[in-house]
């Protein structure tokens, strides 16, 4: 019997990009991340031209010190207060933090001397030096190091690790908050131009 032109024919099934041709221009399944999902072409181009606050992670445990420059930090929760400070995997800082059970966040400024220490925190490597010689700083709680130079930053409690991919994401309570007057953020076209001392 022939079908009339109201009539549907089979279901036919369409991938995604079927449906949408223009994905097609946005993710390439499985490129360069194996059995992962997807990776967009197009992604990271776009996330470089965002702006975004830039922080000095700091962490000790078991004798040691480390602290590195970070660009993926965010408050997760109102009520309760959180904060996620994502830290790369391949940072020396990395495995310090992982048995660190508080962590302190410094907001930086774009105050000449916090990008100083932006730079020495982003461009040096703790396998190599040690980033606390020569410059001020204090421990605060669980013997977090606290450096005098950056005033405005976040100690918390770490409640919980979360693997991120090729960062870790450090979810953190705080237990203390300092806010100078008349704060304002190194973002991160400014800061970009750091030659990190650990590829992210």
């Amino acid at each position: 019997m022939p079908s009339s032109p109201n009539s549907r024919g089979p279901a036919t099934k369409l991938n995604s990009h079927q449906r949408n041709p223009l994905s097609r221009n946005f993710f390439v399944p499985g490129q360069g991340l194996g059995n992962h999902g997807y990776r967009s072409p197009v992604l990271a181009k776009l996330v470089s031209r965002l702006e975004y606050p830039m922080y000095v992670v700091t962490a000790a445990a078991r004798g040691e010190r480390s602290g590195c420059l970070v660009g993926f930090g965010t408050q997760t929760s109102i009520r309760p207060e959180r904060f996620l400070a994502c830290i790369s995997r391949k940072n020396h800082t990395f495995p310090v933090a992982s048995e660190a059970g508080v962590l302190a966040v410094h907001f930086l400024s774009d105050e000449p001397r916090e990008r100083e220490l932006a730079e020495r925190f982003g461009s040096e490597t703790g396998d190599e030096v040690d980033k606390f010689d020569g410059i001020e700083w204090h421990e605060g709680p669980g013997g977090v190091p606290l450096l005098d130079g950056i005033p405005n930053r976040l100690v918390g409690q770490v409640l919980e690790r979360i693997d991120l991919g090729d960062h870790m994401g450090f979810l953190l309570e705080p237990l203390d908050v300092q806010l100078s007057p008349g704060f304002e953020e190194l973002g991160f076209q400014e800061a970009k131009g750091i030659e990190p001392g650990h590829p992210a």
